[in-house]
């Protein structure tokens, strides 16, 4: 199956260059490209991609206000965001927003096809030293969880527990197999239980409560 993927930045420079390396994967392509969150947004519903590339900064519509947008069509895509460090609380709102991802916009070339398959695939796609930057952002390290949240932790078994603080660290579901000694179609499992017990939308989510919370620390 050919992963279908629109490209939403507002430099054309930027726009050939990733459709350049996407095209000559061999297993995905560009089917189409956007200047503006607008344009995204109206593509998308017209050409139904499985996964978006999403800029945080662009003219007139913006990455967030587009991705809000763009999760509420037809055919929701799956959305990583591109940007840079300094944008750090932009990038952070748009994985509370729904985004699965996060790319630097210097990202090798192999590891950004990799992370398209990623997501594709139902994983999140935030590397250790991102998610852990990233996550800092978004939780602030100053808010713990909520009792609420808390509640829903002690539902979860033990190795569901170690599953997500695994995931915590930004470890795929491969990683995390190899990490405790099982199949990847188990930890899926995990993650489905993980995700349903803690009421999150995301492994991004299910994440950050557990950042949080610190149970990457443990």
């Amino acid at each position: 199956m050919t992963i279908r993927v629109l490209i939403a930045d507002d430099s054309a420079i930027t726009r050939r260059g990733l459709t350049w390396i996407i095209d000559s994967s061999g297993d995905m392509e560009v089917c189409g490209e956007a200047a503006d969150g607008a344009q995204a947004v109206a593509l998308a519903a017209e050409l139904g991609p499985d996964v978006v590339l999403l800029d945080i900064r662009m003219p007139q519509v913006d990455g967030l206000a587009a991705l809000r947008d763009l999760l509420h069509t037809p055919r929701p895509p799956r959305v990583i965001v591109l940007a840079t460090f300094h944008e750090d609380a932009q990038v952070a709102e748009a994985l509370r927003t729904g985004a699965v991802g996060f790319l630097l916009k210097d990202t090798p070339p192999d590891d950004l096809l990799r992370a398209i398959r990623e997501v594709h695939a139902g994983n999140a796609t935030l590397g250790p030293a991102v998610a852990r930057r990233l996550l800092d952002a978004r939780a602030g390290r100053t808010t713990s969880a909520t009792p609420e949240e808390q509640r829903r932790l002690t539902t979860l078994s033990a190795r569901e527990r170690d599953v997500l603080r695994l995931l915590a660290r930004g470890l795929s579901n491969a990683d995390i197999a190899a990490e405790l000694g099982t199949t990847e179609g188990t930890v899926k499992g995990y993650v489905s239980n993980v995700l349903a017990k803690l009421d999150a939308d995301s492994r991004v989510q299910a994440a950050t409560l557990a950042y949080r919370a610190g149970l990457d620390r443990d």
